[in-house]
């Protein structure tokens, strides 16, 4: 099942595709939705659909309450920074201000010189859990959705913490559709893919993770509550402009095209309002 929050005339709403339609369902976004249970969404969604090349696609989550990142999660991104593989998750944070819908534009951050692609896979919390279990880590897994990870290098290289490099407003796509775990399974072998300008930057398959998807529920979960509509962002493999010789950045005019087969992409051109 695809599920995506769209954008209309009276705000938005949650949707499900249903033969190359979306069908709208009586929530404001899909968190809403996986707060309430999806069990009914036959019975809920609207007879009209609109058409899939015609959707306006908002943030999947408009107002997660947490987004929990993962650094360091690829074994080619590792590699390529010159670091160990990690024995223990790296987490850091993002705001919810910072997300923008599928084909929004990426508003470059205003004073950096430094603006990195970070392709993702990342996933939504359908299920309240709290030092979970393996199983229960899977349980509580909605599905699986495409992000990316904008950097602003300069400001994360300002101090050791780096959330003010990660978190400036309308850098980071997530959509279009959430796939349901059904049918991608726990930890899927996805491949993964980022252009800039049409040009492949990144090529990946998210079986390189070094914490798979469950492993970081399961960790992230003994750490803080994991409610529905939590978004985490897995990490990015190797290819990002930081790692490049010469370094590569993003400007004004560039566009982004990140890919995750069997889930979407993300289309998205870089904005210096």
């Amino acid at each position: 099942m695809k599920l995506a929050t769209l954008r209309t005339g009276q705000g938005t709403t949650a949707a499900v595709e249903r033969d190359g339609t979306f069908r709208t369902l009586p929530f404001d976004d899909v968190g809403a939705l996986l707060r309430t249970g999806p069990a009914k969404i036959e019975k809920q969604m609207a007879a009209d659909g609109i058409p899939v090349d015609e959707a306006d696609f908002a943030p999947l989550v408009t107002a997660p309450g947490k987004i929990i990142c993962v650094g360091l999660n690829y074994r080619t991104h590792i590699r390529e920074m010159n670091r160990e593989l990690p024995t223990h998750p790296t987490l850091f944070a993002k705001f919810a201000d910072a997300l923008i819908g599928a084909n929004d534009d990426i508003v470059l951050p205003p004073g950096s010189s430094a603006v990195d692609w970070e392709a993702e896979l990342a996933l939504v919390i359908g299920e309240t859990v709290s030092r979970a279990t393996e199983q229960q880590a899977g349980e509580a897994i909605a599905g699986f959705t495409v992000a990316n990870d904008i950097s602003a290098r300069d400001f994360q290289k300002y101090t050791l913490q780096w959330l003010q490099g990660k978190t400036f407003d309308q850098t980071t796509p997530l959509g279009p559709t959430l796939v349901t775990v059904d049918e991608t399974g726990l930890d899927p072998d996805l491949s993964l893919e980022c252009r800039v300008d049409d040009v492949l930057k990144q090529q990946a398959r998210t079986n390189d993770l070094v914490f798979p998807p469950t492993a970081l529920v399961r960790y992230i979960s003994a750490i803080t509550t994991l409610r529905p509509g939590d978004v985490i962002l897995t990490g990015t493999p190797g290819g990002v402009g930081a790692g490049r010789d010469p370094q590569e950045f993003l400007s004004e005019g560039r566009t982004v095209t990140t890919r995750i087969a069997g889930i979407g992409a993300c289309h998205n051109l870089c904005s210096a309002r």
